[in-house]
């Protein structure tokens, strides 16, 4: 997908129902957040999304969800991804969390025709401090991408504030996987990397939905897809970190429409 594409701006109703898939995206992780320990599958918290998302009025985003790459459609709800399995991890009852794991949770649903997309890294029990400095950093990144999204801005302000926080700490960002608009369509222009120089990319403009997410090595950044076709790993087998936040852009600070709330407090 270009940068170049047509950028789709939004109407403050259209916002307001994209907050409402978003809110939705946010109350599914929470409740995801009760059921993380050890012992238990990620096909396990994969029905408990699946549940909650339909009982609340809505579809997952991700079931049956077919991209441009691949061979096949995506067969489950959540994308969860364990350890050094950086995005597009497939729920599976042989995948069993246990203790020190770290496990991050990416998870989208369609509403009233407008999507909402978060995610988020969960600690399994008690986690090592590397790993914890990792989570802590990573999400950093994202909020220091996120204040760069103001209109009058170029996107390459987002690119470079994430890029320059994970790597002052020794971390490395993934530079194949990116961030997205969002709207009608789970993915729409223009695409926000991770990595990137200040002042380029196109202007960000006022109505423009962003989902930005971050995701860290915390060895190098290079990547490999397993073969199942849709699972990404570091391919130095360390672990690796996610968060994302769908925003709007706006005059001044940006709104964000996601939020971590019902998995921090």
């Amino acid at each position: 997908m270009s940068t170049k594409a047509q950028v789709y701006l939004k109407t403050e109703e259209e916002i307001a129902l994209i907050r409402e898939s978003s809110l939705l995206v946010s109350k599914t992780l929470g409740e995801l957040s009760k059921h993380i320990r050890p012992g238990v599958s990620t096909l396990e918290l994969d029905e408990i999304a699946e549940t909650f998302i339909r009982d609340h009025g809505a579809i997952p985003a991700f079931k049956n969800y077919s991209p441009s790459f691949g061979d096949s459609p995506f067969p489950s709800t959540l994308c969860t991804s364990l350890n050094h399995e950086v995005v597009h991890g497939m729920p599976s009852d042989r995948v069993i969390l246990s203790e020190g794991d770290i496990l991050s949770v990416d998870c989208g649903v369609l509403k009233d025709g407008y999507y909402g997309d978060s995610a988020y890294t969960f600690a399994v029990g008690e986690i090592s401090s590397k790993k914890r400095r990792l989570m802590e950093v990573t999400k950093e990144a994202l909020y220091k991408g996120i204040e760069m999204a103001v209109a009058g801005k170029r996107l390459g302000e987002i690119s470079h504030a994430v890029q320059r926080h994970a790597e002052g700490f020794g971390y490395s960002v993934v530079r194949e996987m990116v961030g997205h608009g969002l709207g009608k369509q789970l993915h729409e222009p223009p695409e926000v990397p991770n990595y990137g120089r200040r002042r380029s990319g196109p202007v960000l403009q006022a109505g423009m939905v962003l989902a930005i997410e971050p995701m860290i090595n915390m060895g190098k950044r290079h990547i490999r897809v397993g073969d199942d076709g849709w699972t990404v790993f570091a391919k130095d087998l360390q672990p690796s970190a996610h968060y994302e936040h769908s925003i709007v852009i706006q005059e001044g600070k940006p709104l964000i429409l996601s939020t971590f709330e019902f998995i921090e407090n």
